[in-house]
């Protein structure tokens, strides 16, 4: 079972693959608009500010271990620490230059946490706006819970790449540029040279190792990811859980997975350990140097203990964002992994668009029809050939057959979830490929066989319909699906949440639900896919009643397992291996006593059995 599970994942997450370093920078070439966010002066002045602040913060750092060096030579001469006004000031002027210091950087988190969260923002709708806009074969190759997990730690990507790049690498190059240059201005160029031999030494071992944990940690994601959608989807699937006593068959899958997660965290915090060492053993070996050589500048008379202090003063401050560095690049990677991700997904193509220059469909009400339609999910699977009917303006249509023999295709094809392969589908003399899909599908309702509910109110999945309705039109909605004295039996009326996927109202309540959300929508169309195939028959009959009080004016199509829901249908299409074999109203399909009546003889026989 783990061996499907795990083959599953991989496959549904095949376009999630790991980007290479040139596919990484382009994303990061696309976080330049959020730095700079077009028609917002404000916050391109708080950029602005904060870059200030940055500058200003490292000029403070610079100074500092030379105020430190003056007021120690100062002091020097005097014996026991005399206090003089030279000195005093020079103390002084350090504890600002160090307040200075502090206080510009937490300013400068400030001024850009707006720039920031903004950008966090944007992306999240539009990332979130892009998955809605995707075609439907592209959700059902994919597990929601590893697309989710792309999309929160690409979320968290977009405001580490920001800090990282404007306040962390900028800053650290700069400070380590302006120290280098003091330190060649006031001693000799062998301590600029060793403090950059330093530097450099410690950051090709830090990219050096990190970029083999880069890898781990995309390991770490994979597993991260089957985790996250194996737990998803057995809390989605929580009653067939239930139903067949698997939860520990549930928990071991998803004990697994996180088996392979500990091992491969394991690893990688044993390689955070070792370039940890590295780093400290780098950095103290070039401090040990510098300060022999500073050393024997004092004792040659070169040199003063200011000087000293100074020199010791910097290699330790520039130590912080050194071993920061590390860190930062290690964040970078990762954050660079992780935003490439959910930006692949902001650049997915939708398999359905509209055309350039598509318009709104004029006659949403006008004849539906399916001409020579084939259609295939894949070349090696042909679900629908040569498939032709016409649907009049208010006129009831019924698709029966077997299972997959396409009839649920068909509906899909019409509200255009996919393109067909061959033949064309229109509706009032217009392709449904030349027209909008929010027009299109404007103009339609669909009542499902499974109505999967919201995780709020019934009034909240009623509007859903319509979301600019009002309680009144809602409430006449739910009347007219028989639904109202239900409702207002309820403690909190319409108010009363639902639960989640709807699993505290019966199947029978969520369909009233589903009718009353398609009646205050008003379409034009109506496609009843199975929409009572799930219930017990006295249920189903109730049903039936505000199904057909709904399709009264409306042109409809039907997708039926049970016959004897559709003997009023204007013409009943048969399916056979995604052909229509016969068509034709109830009484006459039964009169030629071939397929159709076959299937009314077989569902009557069971009737029969049940009621005995």
């Amino acid at each position: 079972m783990r061996h499907w599970a795990s083959a599953a994942v991989h496959d549904g997450n095949a376009a999630l693959r790991e980007a290479t370093a040139s596919e990484q920078m382009k994303a990061l070439r696309t976080l330049g608009p959020y730095l700079w966010p077009k028609g917002e002066p404000a916050l391109r002045g708080r950029v602005v500010l904060a870059l200030a602040l940055v500058l200003a913060a490292k000029l403070f750092n610079v100074a500092i271990p030379l105020l430190l060096k003056r007021a120690v030579d100062a002091l020097a001469p005097h014996g026991h620490g005399a206090l003089i006004a030279a000195p005093l000031g020079l103390v002084a002027a350090y504890g600002v230059a160090r307040i200075g210091s502090q206080g510009a950087g937490e300013l400068r988190d400030m001024v850009f946490s707006p720039v920031v969260q903004r950008a966090v923002r944007n992306t999240a709708i539009a990332t979130l706006n892009r998955l809605h806009g995707l075609s439907l074969r592209f959700h059902l190759d994919r597990q929601t819970g590893g697309v989710s997990r792309v999309m929160d730690r690409g979320l968290s990507a977009v405001e580490s790449l920001l800090g990282l790049t404007l306040f962390n690498i900028a800053p650290i190059l700069l400070e380590v540029t302006l120290v280098s240059a003091v330190l060649w201005r006031l001693f000799n160029p062998l301590f600029a040279g060793t403090v950059i031999a330093v530097i450099l030494g410690y950051a090709a071992f830090t990219f050096a190792v990190t970029a083999r944990r880069v890898a781990l940690r995309r390991e770490m994601n994979r597993q991260d990811n089957l985790a996250g959608g194996i737990a998803v989807d057995s809390l989605i699937n929580y009653e067939t859980v239930k139903y067949f006593s698997a939860e520990q068959v549930e928990v071991a899958r998803y004990d697994g997975a996180k088996r392979d997660y500990e091992r491969s965290s394991i690893k990688n915090q044993m390689t955070l350990s070792c370039l940890n060492i590295g780093q400290n053993l780098i950095m103290s070996a070039g401090l040990v140097v510098v300060m022999m050589l500073a050393a024997a500048g004092v004792a040659r008379g070169r040199m003063t203990v200011g000087d000293f202090v100074l020199v010791n003063a910097y290699l330790l401050q520039l130590y912080q964002p050194l071993n920061v560095l590390g860190v930062v690049y290690r964040s970078l990677k990762q954050s660079l992994v992780d935003y490439e991700q959910m930006n692949r997904l902001l650049k997915t193509t939708p398999e359905v668009q509209d055309r350039a220059g598509a318009q709104a469909l004029r006659d949403p009400g006008g004849e539906i029809v399916f001409h020579d339609v084939g259609f295939a999910y894949e070349p090696r699977r042909t679900i629908l050939e040569d498939v032709f009917f016409r649907v009049a303006p208010g006129c009831k249509v019924a698709l029966v057959g077997s299972s997959g023999a396409g009839k649920s295709t068909i509906a899909r094809l019409l509200f255009r979830f996919y393109d067909v392969s061959s033949g064309s589908v229109s509706i009032g003399g217009e392709d449904l490929r030349d027209v909008t899909q929010a027009s299109l599908r404007s103009a339609i309702g669909v009542v499902p066989q499974d109505t999967v509910l919201f995780n709020d109110t019934i009034l909240y999945n009623i509007a859903y319909g319509r979301p600019d309705a009002t309680r009144e039109e809602v409430e006449a909605a739910a009347h007219a699906a028989r639904l109202h004295d239900f409702v207002s039996a309820l403690p909190d009326g319409y108010e009363t949440r639902v639960g989640e996927r709807g699993l505290k109202l019966s199947g029978g309540e969520k369909q009233r639900v589903a009718i009353a959300r398609v009646i205050l929508k008003r379409p034009k169309i109506l496609i009843f896919d199975e929409a009572t195939s799930a219930l017990d028959t006295h249920t189903e009959q109730a049903i039936q009643e505000s199904l057909s009080r709904l399709a009264q004016g409306h042109t409809s199509l039907v997708i039926a397992h049970r016959l004897s829901t559709v003997t009023d249908a204007d013409d009943i299409l048969v399916l056979e291996h995604g052909r229509v074999v016969e068509r034709g109203t109830h009484e006459g399909l039964l009169a030629r006593r071939a397929v159709y009546a076959a299937m009314w003889a077989r569902q009557q026989r069971a009737a029969e059995v049940e009621l005995a």
